[in-house]
This record gives structure tokens, C-alpha cells and sequence, in this order.
């Protein structure tokens, strides 16, 4: 067990936009989501910036993003993937206390934290095994990621979520459904090997199962020519994804919020946001757009055509984007969330197992944490959620 590090005086105040950016230029495992141009795609968000000072010295920075509740002058203030700071070197109470002080003045009802960092995670084949029904003495039953033995965790985290328990913040406890949010399970493949050395291509590819492993092989190898759009070609993409929702079942985004968070993130740095096309003989097979920032790298919207499916176009999208971000020395390609159940009948059980294929370990962040600074309005707010979800 960590012991809690000596009390340091913190104090927040607000900074600007630029500060924040200048802030997080020197740590590259801040995530795109604190980025002020992820700010101005969420264009219905207000952010607001704050920077945390030990003896004058700015030790740590968030990006807040405030919405406001109808009618009442009150916000919720959301906190992607952060504050950005060494969490190691200050209790929770440090950090969070003169937050709260700042934001109850400002009329925020709940904040919510997506706090940085990895409790647990777990290799993409010991996940495959767990969710294959093949059970045995040496193989016992899990019915959550949680209970499968990880092969690795980081004890600073867990003391964190303690600590942040401790103090009164509340989050949603593991379950296999989905809650409002940034999922706490994330896919990624990792690009680095345990010690921190960057891995090759191959090395890669020998995290994906043996079926995987060779269509993705074929697939960029074959006739498909991978091609990198502009701003230009978010129609193109936009085609396919239209194209995707309708066979999926699900409602998607209007292509000015692709137009919207290709600008913005390029506007940032050149290169931060990519989007990619596999094509054959003229024809758009399958389209992705990348995120880049940092040592992070994120697979954040995929789409495809039903046609040619043998030809593996988004395979070949997944061999481009792994060789990009091995280039740019990046750590990981994040796959997005997945369910923390490891019941192969549950419904979401398929996006695991597929990920999870494509070499994917499975890593539990410290999730998102709410705590209530008017409490009615929260508990309204959340019988709202709720209801909301289930329709």
C-alpha cells in the first residue's frame, strides 16, 4: 500500500488557452481531449482553462468543458482526461479541493473528472481465452475484465481511486454495459514492448490472432492503394460512413462535424488528425480517421463498404495507421472502448473478442468521477441520464 505523499500547498486560477498549450507541449502523455481544439469541436461546450501553482510554478493545467443546464444559470463542468499533472506528487485532497472551492463559486452543480492513467491491463490473447468458453482447471470462469488476473497494474492508480473514494467522488462501479461517457475498458494496440522499446511492424502484428494476422498481411500487400485525404475528401469518408450507419443501426454525426474537427485539430499541428481511404480500382472500400497527439495515437472513426469484402480494406487502413504511428513514436493505437464483460453471449461481448483479434490488449483507466457540488440538481440530473439511456 502507497503512503500519502507530504501535504504541498496548491492553489488553481484560471489561465488561457495558450498557457494551457504551452503546458501540455512538454508532456506528451496528455490525451487529444485536452487539447484547446478539441474545445472548439465541441463547439456546444464552454471551455474554460486552469492552471494548479505550488510556490508560483505551474505544476499542472486542465482543459474544463462547461454545459450549461436549461433555464437555470447552473453547468455541468467536465474534465477530459485530467487535470494534467503528476499525480504522484500530491494527494487527491491537494488537487481537487481548491478546484471545487473555484468551481462552486463559478455555479457549477457537478463536476466530472476523467482522471488520467491505467489501473490494469490485460494481453489481447489471455482476454481471447478468458471469452472462449474453453474452461478448465488451469482456465477458471471470470465473468468481468476485473476479475481476470492482469498482467499488469499499477499500484499510484489504485491509490488514487482510493483516495478520490475517500473524498467523497463517486463512480459508476464496473458492469458489462456501457455508462455515460468515455468508456473505462479502452482497446489498444501497444507499439512499444514492456521495457518501453519500440516495436516493428511485425512485432505488432504478432500481438493479432493467426486469421487476423494474415488478412491484414493481404490486405496490404494486395491490390488495395491506401490513400491519405485532405479536408476535401471528408465527403468521401462521410459517403462510407452514411453508408456504415444505416447497416449498423446506428445514428451518426452530420460531415461538418468531420469537416469541423479535421480543421480544428490540424489548425493545432499539422498531421494531428488523418483520415484515410482504401481504395480499389477507383472505388472507396473502407475510410478511418486517425487522432495523433503526443505519444498517443487514436483510431477514433471507421467506416466501410459492404462491396469487396475479401480484399480486407479496413485491415489495410489498420496496417497503414500502425506504420504511421510507429513512425510519429507513438506508445499505443488506441481502439476505443469496450464492454468489461467476458460472457461470449453477452451483446457486446463480439467488439471485445474482434478487437481483441486485432491485437488489442484491454486497459482500465481510472474512468470518469462525479462529484456533486448541489446535490438535488446532480441526482436530477442523473434520473435524467438514466432515463435517457434506457430510450
Amino acid at each position: 500500500m502507497l503512503n500519502a505523499v507530504p501535504a504541498t500547498q496548491l492553489s488553481v486560477r484560471p489561465i488561457t488557452a495558450d498557457e494551457h498549450r504551452a503546458f501540455l507541449a512538454d508532456r506528451p502523455g496528455a490525451s487529444f481531449l485536452q487539447l484547446p481544439a478539441w474545445a472548439r469541436v465541441k463547439r456546444e461546450w464552454r471551455p474554460e482553462y486552469l492552471g494548479w501553482f505550488a510556490a508560483g510554478e505551474q505544476v499542472g493545467s486542465a482543459q474544463l468543458l462547461h454545459r450549461p443546464l436549461p433555464v437555470l444559470k447552473r453547468t455541468l463542468a467536465y474534465i477530459p482526461e485530467g487535470p494534467v499533472l503528476d499525480w504522484a506528487a500530491h494527494t487527491t485532497a491537494e488537487v481537487t479541493a481548491p478546484l471545487l472551492a473555484h468551481l462552486r463559486q463559478r455555479g457549477v452543480f457537478l463536476v466530472r473528472m476523467g482522471v488520467p492513467g491505467v489501473r490494469n491491463a490485460w494481453r489481447a490473447a489471455d482476454v481471447r481465452k478468458a471469452m472462449s468458453g474453453k474452461k478448465g482447471e488451469d482456465s477458471p470462469a471470470y465473468a468481468l475484465m476485473s476479475d481476470l488476473p492482469a498482467f499488469q497494474s499499477d499500484q499510484q492508480a489504485e491509490f488514487t481511486a482510493a483516495q478520490l473514494a475517500a473524498a467523497g467522488w463517486s463512480k459508476p462501479e464496473v458492469s458489462e454495459d456501457f455508462t455515460a461517457g468515455q468508456p473505462e475498458f479502452q482497446a489498444r494496440i501497444p507499439l512499444r514492448d514492456p521495457a518501453g522499446e519500440p516495436l516493428d511492424v511485425d512485432g505488432v502484428l504478432a500481438g493479432m490472432n493467426q486469421n487476423a494476422r494474415r488478412e491484414t498481411r493481404k490486405a496490404a500487400s494486395g491490390p488495395l492503394e491506401v490513400q491519405v485525404g485532405g479536408v476535401e475528401d471528408i465527403a468521401r469518408f462521410h459517403a462510407l460512413y452514411q453508408e456504415t450507419a444505416e447497416r449498423d443501426g446506428f445514428t451518426g454525426r452530420p460531415a461538418s462535424y468531420f469537416t469541423t474537427m479535421y480543421n480544428e485539430l490540424n489548425t493545432h499541428a499539422p498531421g494531428t488528425c488523418t483520415v484515410y481511404f482504401a481504395v480499389h480500382e477507383g472505388r472507396d472500400l473502407a475510410s478511418a480517421v486517425r487522432v495523433q497527439s503526443g505519444e498517443g495515437s487514436w483510431y477514433v472513426y471507421g467506416a466501410s463498404s459492404s462491396a469487396e469484402r475479401k480484399l480486407f480494406g479496413p485491415k489495410a487502413l489498420i496496417h497503414r495507421m500502425i506504420t504511421d504511428s510507429l513512425a510519429a513514436g507513438c506508445a499505443f493505437l488506441d481502439h476505443g472502448g469496450v464492454s468489461a464483460t467476458l460472457d461470449k453471449e453477452h451483446h457486446l461481448a463480439g467488439l471485445t473478442l474482434f478487437k481483441t483479434t486485432l491485437g488489442c490488449d484491454v486497459v482500465q483507466t481510472l474512468g470518469e468521477w462525479d462529484y456533486p457540488l448541489n446535490r438535488p440538481l446532480a441526482k436530477a440530473f442523473d434520473l435524467y441520464m438514466k432515463a435517457r439511456d434506457r430510450h
